[in-house]
């Protein structure tokens, strides 16, 4: 397992949100600061966004560090984590309206962080 996947598992695990946990650990990539990438992750967190904040995040650190590649690239994870956990909606991963989660946040998390990794 990467640093870089390490890290974003044991920033949730210090309850950072599921954003914040992936774009603190891989800020270094894009050239940004962790206390930059926290004010980036607030918005995709806990679902506000719809999506799940984790691959929120990952789809932000892609779109900088391969702007020319970004919608190709985004792609390519959230069919990758769909493929891995049926869905990409915070909602439905919590299972928030069946009662019976597809995902835990840091199974999100993990997930998230390994595809990203690879991808970079």
């Amino acid at each position: 397992m990467s640093e870089n996947i390490e890290k974003a598992i044991k920033n949730h695990k210090h309850f950072y949100s599921c954003s914040a946990a992936i774009l603190c650990a891989f800020a270094h990539e894009i050239g940004i600061s962790e206390q930059e990438a926290r004010t980036v992750a607030a918005p995709f967190a806990g679902g506000k966004m719809g999506k799940c904040g984790a691959v929120l995040a990952a789809e932000y650190i892609l779109s900088k560090k391969y702007p020319e590649q970004a919608e190709e690239k985004c792609s390519e994870l959230e069919k990758a984590f769909v493929d891995m956990n049926r869905s990409a909606m915070c909602r439905e991963l919590k299972g928030a309206l069946t009662g019976t989660p597809l995902r835990s946040c840091r199974g999100c998390v993990t997930d998230a962080a390994e595809l990203l990794d690879k991808m970079l």
